[in-house]
Order: C-alpha cells, then structure tokens, then sequence
C-alpha cells in the first residue's frame, strides 16, 4: 500500500456522524478559499472528507502554470487535486504525501480548537506552461473538525514561491502559525517507504539484473520477484523500473 492510499483510508474512514449545522458552515468555508484565490492569487483547494469532494478557485497562478479551464476542474468528486499532482515532481508528490501522513497522525493529540493554528509547508516542483519544471509554495491547513474531532475540510492553496523566504527555512516542515514554531519532517519513515526486501531487489534491478536472477540470488521464486516489483511501483507512484530506481536514489532509499 503506497502513501497516499494510506493517507486516501485515514481520512475517509473516519467516523462523522450527522451534524446538520456543521454543513450549514460549508458555505463559509467555500468562501474563504475563495478569498485566499483571490487576494494571494493561488490556487486554493477546498477538500471535504466527509463528502468526498473538492473545490477548486483559481488565481493568477493558475494561468501561469498553465492551467486552463478545461484542465482543472471546478468540483472534484473526490478529495485529492490529480489534475495538479500529476504535473508534480514525483520526488515532491512522495513527499508532500508523506508530510500530510504526519500531519495527520500529529493532529490526532492536538486539541481541536488549536488545529488551525498548525499548516503543512512544502517547497514542490511542478511543470509550468512551458513545460518545465518550476518552484511553488503549498500550503495545507485543517480548517475543521467534527465534535468527535474527525477532520473534516482541508484547505491546500498552492502559490508561486516567495523571492524573500528565510535561507534557513526547510523544504517542508509542519508549521504552528501561532507560535512560529517549525516542526521538521520525520525523514526515518522516509526511508521506511521500502521494506528491506524490495530495497534489496530494486538495488539489484538498478545493477541490470534481471527478475530470474534476482529470484536465484534471493533465493525466492519469480512470481515474489514480480510481486514485490509490482509494490515498489505502487510505493513510488511509477509506472516502470527505470523510474523506480530514480526516484528511489533521490529520496536516498538505495
């Protein structure tokens, strides 16, 4: 099970219940992404757990990058902006997954009235219109919770990065805006994306090996060879091994 199918499970199993007044905010909400579009010029993502919908407003950025009307969409019938991922790094897009993990397994101890006070940063490569690969700024809050302290709506807002950014400032961190305390990603679980087993077998693919002699060097059979193939390419969000061995080299697993 790859990251973001972990992250897809955690927020969408959990329990909600039937809280009339709180769809009533909904509204309130759909109006303040709209207002981060407009006033920052971003593109602001408004995602409903509960329902399984996002909506989107775009800014400037959106033109910039590239973005028409026909390529992003308005309402999504789901809780993740794929149009948008797909033009992210996939180095940036494991990570970015796996900061929002954290966040939302740290979110857990923390009271609900204080949630808002905590965002997710992300300095991420996406493709622009020219087709090349440009930095922005993502940024992730948790802007409500149901009583039972399920979190309800997300707000992601994604801007074109600040010239005037602190040197010292992570590429990604958890954020507590109200106290301006950086909580550094946990990069162990990073490395934990892989078990040793398929690091074992996509560092032999990377030497030319071929799934035969990885099963007589492991002494397994080739149906667990491609197995475990088939979930390195699952975990890493790649379609093929050339891609696999890349991006595991970039986030240092192998």
């Amino acid at each position: 099970m790859n990251i973001a199918t972990s992250l897809n499970e955690e927020l969408l199993n959990q329990v909600f219940g039937d809280h009339q007044e709180m769809q009533l905010n909904l509204s309130f909400y759909q109006n303040t992404a709209m207002m981060y579009a407009r006033t920052e010029n971003s593109i602001a993502v408004l995602s409903d757990m509960k329902a399984n919908v996002s909506y989107l407003y775009k800014g400037a950025v959106a033109e910039r990058l590239g973005f028409s009307e026909d390529t992003l969409s308005n309402e999504l019938n789901s809780i993740w902006e794929d149009e948008i991922f797909s033009r992210i790094h996939p180095e940036d897009l494991i990570n970015k997954h796996l900061l929002e993990l954290q966040f939302f397994n740290m979110l857990k101890s923390v009271p609900i009235a204080e949630r808002v006070n905590f965002y997710v940063y992300s300095k991420i490569r996406i493709l622009n219109a020219e087709g090349t690969y440009t930095y922005i700024k993502h940024r992730m809050f948790y802007i409500s919770s149901f009583p039972n302290g399920s979190l309800w709506l997300a707000l992601c807002l994604y801007n074109m990065l600040d010239e005037d950014l602190p040197i010292d400032k992570p590429e990604r961190a958890i954020v507590n805006s109200a106290t301006g305390e950086i909580i550094k990603p946990d990069d162990q679980k990073t490395s934990n994306i892989l078990s040793v087993r398929e690091k074992e077998i996509l560092t032999l693919i990377r030497s030319g090996k071929m799934s035969i002699e990885i099963a007589d060097l492991c002494s397994i059979s080739i149906n667990t060879v491609n197995r475990h193939r088939q979930n390195i390419l699952e975990k890493l969000r790649v379609s093929n091994s050339h891609e696999a061995c890349r991006i595991a080299e970039l986030m240092r697993l192998i």
